[in-house]
């Protein structure tokens, strides 16, 4: 009989095994995750109430928003709560759960970023027809299908981890459960996995990449064509966001999967797997904000209702 065991549970090593990290790592992973939720937060409500802003780019931007506070939730409580419970264990049902919603939201973030090059290339190649292309049906139909595509991406991948055998080494060099670690600790056959895995990658990350850097280049070239330099600046300032958010994405997703493919040092691939899982997420609203002066107003726009409403609040409370 083979030493097969019905598992119960994984470790996770985190970032790092030196308990004298920990309330640093705590301390510093927590203020992320509150700066990445109330600044995607604010950048749905200003949307939302801004009637300026209810245009398809801003729609996928909200949206964006979403996507990248449940992408961070579903790895960093966990986290949070292994290091002040002081365990790094995770069930096989949670690990199962985990992935799925990680590979979910990380496929749905892919998705509008590619939609959003799409937005902005009609935006910009044909500005006539750009509300007659990108009508409400449209968006919301791209958004529908980002959605079916991530999620049976995820659950193909969940069910085909279900299929796997583990022995006794159940110890994964992450802080959270990445579907590579867990193929990799498998004791059967992970020949269909791997291949699912590869197939993903290319079908589901480069294609979409190339689609992205094929839409910038029809931009490039439709920008240089304005006559006028303060034409050629308002065309790049509309889609200059989304251009340094895909290059934060895809920069460091690639630069992790590189620097694990190259070293051997697997600690210093999950801290590298901070910079897709958490920074970009904490990146992303600064990114929109700074370089948007549309939102910037929205913003601002919002503070002054949240102000209004506090100071009314305040008065009601004195008068009672």
């Amino acid at each position: 009989m083979e030493n097969k065991t019905h598992v119960l549970e994984f470790v996770l090593l985190g970032l790092s095994g030196d308990t004298e990290l920990q309330s640093l790592l705590f301390g510093l992973f927590l203020c992320m995750y509150l700066v990445i939720i109330f600044g995607n937060l604010l950048i749905i409500l200003a949307i939302i109430i801004d009637s300026h802003l209810h245009t398809p780019m801003y729609f996928f931007l909200s949206n964006l928003s979403f996507t990248d506070i449940c992408f961070t939730s579903t790895t960093v409580p966990k986290m949070l709560l292994n290091i002040q419970t002081k365990t790094k264990t995770i069930t096989y049902e949670n690990c199962l759960s985990q992935m799925f919603f990680f590979m979910l939201f990380g496929q749905l973030d892919i998705s509008l970023l590619i939609v959003m090059a799409y937005d902005r290339f009609v935006a910009i190649c044909h500005p006539l027809h750009y509300m007659v292309i990108m009508n409400p049906q449209l968006c919301g139909l791209l958004l529908l299908a980002s959605w079916i595509l991530s999620v049976f991406v995820s659950l193909l991948h969940d069910l085909m981890v279900l299929r796997l055998y583990f022995c006794t080494e159940l110890e994964m060099p992450q802080f959270f459960c990445e579907i590579n670690h867990v193929v990799q600790i498998a004791c059967s056959d992970t020949f269909l996995n791997v291949l699912l895995i590869y197939f993903d990658t290319g079908l589901l990350g480069v294609i979409p990449l190339a689609g992205i850097l094929f839409s910038y280049s029809k931009i490039v070239s439709s920008i240089l064509r304005i006559s006028t330099t303060e034409g050629k600046y308002k065309a790049f300032s509309t889609c200059g966001s989304h251009l340094s958010v895909v290059t934060l994405f895809y920069g460091t997703g690639l630069a992790v999967y590189f620097s694990s493919a190259v070293t051997q040092n697997s600690r210093l691939s999950a801290i590298a797997s901070v910079m897709y899982t958490v920074v970009t997420p904490l990146l992303n609203p600064f990114i929109y904000s700074l370089r948007n002066k549309d939102l910037k107003q929205a913003l601002i726009k919002l503070r002054n209702i949240l102000s209004i409403k506090g100071s009314f609040i305040s008065s009601s409370e004195k008068c009672s």
